[in-house]
């Protein structure tokens, strides 16, 4: 037998083949010259049928190949939404030690006045950045705009962590930080302010694709 025999069956998506190999112990981790195992193919074609056989008979859901993504991160960046759904239920559901999933990088853009709705708003200026000139100065426009009182009018960015930048960058000219309980549910139900999980991004895509096929 092959040691990419059963990379190969899933590859032409002959369930039967892949079924026959299983029951013949073959090796559901075998990974080709790109490190892919059956599994990372599978959740790359959204063959969800094979995805949970093989997961059912071992198969790492956690196991990268050179480009260093799991089975998830490959079926995520397929559009492959049934996938997606299957193993994230089972990386959740994984007891033993595991990878963390990066954190995504958001923000969203608001205006002032909205956020001074919230009864626990303050303002500071935490990490504050200014273009030095070349004598190692700050620059006196800097200074001037550093020292100016906010307005409502003011656009501030709101991010993954809910700290409230004036910059776009996070942790870069930080003007709120306290967040507790009461500012994630402001943020929630008077903003409507919501990180976007991967599902959400897998269904822009799609409507995206969708639009361009139409025009």
């Amino acid at each position: 037998m092959s040691d990419t025999q059963l990379i190969e069956a899933v590859k032409a998506g002959v369930s039967t083949s892949v079924k026959d190999l299983i029951d013949s112990n073959a090796d559901v981790n075998q990974q080709d010259e790109h490190g892919w195992t059956p599994l990372n193919w599978a959740a790359g074609r959204g063959d969800l049928e094979t995805v949970k056989l093989l997961v059912s008979h071992g198969a790492d859901i956690f196991k990268v190949g050179r480009d260093m993504r799991t089975p998830y991160m490959i079926a995520l960046a397929a559009g492959r939404v049934e996938v997606v759904k299957f193993l994230r239920q089972a990386e959740d559901q994984y007891e033993g030690e595991k990878p963390g999933r990066p954190e995504r990088k958001y923000c969203k853009a608001y205006k002032l006045r909205d956020l001074r709705q919230f009864s626990g708003w303050s303002e500071n200026r935490i990490n504050w950045k200014s273009v030095s000139s070349e004598n190692g100065n700050h620059d006196r426009q800097d200074e001037i705009a550093a020292s100016e009182v906010f307005n409502d009018e003011d656009v501030v960015f709101i991010h993954q962590d809910y700290t409230v930048t004036q910059s776009m960058w996070h942790n870069e000219n930080v003007i709120f930080n306290s967040v507790r309980s009461d500012w994630l549910e402001f943020c929630r139900s008077a903003l409507s302010f919501k990180v976007p999980d991967d599902l959400d991004l897998i269904g822009t895509v799609n409507l995206a694709e969708g639009a361009a096929a139409a025009s």
